[in-house]
């Protein structure tokens, strides 16, 4: 997979993203399973980092989206990752929005989705996870149903916390898709002061019951104002969360305006989030002043790019859009970028 990327690119460009991604990943699962891929894995010396009580083999991560249902594991983790994060994942299944709902913009290496958390559901998702036999560190990234309110969300994300909470490393509480009719305005203090309780003291009950204590994350949203910022920079230190991921899709449209497909609905990713995202983490960073890390995602295309996220105050990175148009390649590229001097 690592070396005939560039050659297999430019035959799943031709095809339906969605459909380019079941290919890819039925050829990836299958390399996996008769032991090809590992062959093929791009190598790169990495010194394990620790970030919440959690020993990473690297700081490079998946970010949640690729692997909604936890069934691609075994073979993305062949690609030298030093973590993946699985999800989102709902309580109840939902088939997300009608397709189409995902567009790639070449001219801009980025993309357009609008997917809305189309999943198989907790039950298959745990099912899935008893099959695979990956065993490195895992996220498992959760959100409320389509057609569960606001005032209610908090149900959905203790039955999914609850239900993922033996099997994660760290649970990431997304509350920023745009996909979801909203979900982003779970962000507003009052809403995620209200929503943070809830997970702060059912956190506490887990960890009593299973003698574990499993971090805690939000991932935010890159639209956000420098005020908002700072306000959930409070909260997450005032409810002793344990991270952030900086930051989901955009709903902005700086860097694509006159491109085909760019007027479609739904959230940006890829190289034209970069600056933006980077220009959240630097805020959250001063706001936080340590108290706890950043995951930084968004826009990561070059090994250059993830040290930008680490200097701007990220702990670790994730990608995403950037594994859709560089490859596996990218994610030793951006290994060694953060070992360099």
């Amino acid at each position: 997979m690592y070396k005939a990327y560039p050659f297999a690119r430019p035959f799943l460009f031709a095809l339906d993203p969605e459909t380019a991604h079941d290919l890819a990943f039925a050829s990836l699962d299958r390399a996996a399973q008769f032991g090809i891929a590992r062959l093929f894995s791009p190598g790169a010396a990495a010194t394990p980092v620790t970030v919440m009580g959690i020993t990473f083999p690297n700081r490079v991560g998946l970010a949640a989206g690729l692997d909604k249902n936890a069934q691609h594991l075994a073979g993305l983790a062949t690609f030298g990752f030093g973590f993946l994060e699985a999800g989102t994942v709902t309580p109840r299944p939902q088939p997300g929005n009608p397709k189409p709902r995902m567009w790639r913009l070449p001219q801009a290496q980025a993309l357009i989705n609008r997917l809305g958390f189309n999943n198989d559901g907790a039950d298959r998702f745990l099912a899935n996870l008893a099959n695979s036999s990956y065993r490195g560190v895992l996220g498992i990234n959760i959100g409320r149903n389509f057609d569960t309110s606001n005032e209610r969300a908090a149900d959905d994300y203790v039955v999914c916390l609850r239900a993922v909470y033996t099997k994660a490393d760290y649970v990431a509480v997304n509350i920023s898709s745009p996909n979801t009719a909203g979900l982003r305005e779970l962000q507003a203090e009052d809403a995620l002061a209200s929503l943070l309780r809830v997970l702060k003291r059912e956190r506490k009950e887990l960890t009593q019951k299973h003698g574990r204590r499993v971090p805690l994350v939000i991932k935010i949203a890159p639209d956000l104002t420098d005020d908002a910022l700072r306000g959930i920079a409070r909260l997450l230190v005032q409810h002793r969360c344990d991270g952030v991921i900086a930051t989901n899709t955009t709903i902005a449209r700086d860097g694509v305006t006159g491109l085909r497909h760019a007027g479609e609905a739904g959230g940006l990713s890829g190289a034209p989030l970069r600056e933006r995202s980077t220009a959240v983490i630097r805020k959250l960073a001063r706001a936080l002043d340590g108290a706890l890390p950043i995951i930084g995602v968004g826009g990561i295309l070059s090994g250059e790019d993830a040290r930008e996220k680490v200097a701007a105050g990220a702990s670790l990175v994730q990608i995403y859009t950037g594994l859709i148009y560089r490859g596996p390649a990218l994610i030793a590229e951006c290994i060694s970028a953060l070992e360099s001097p």
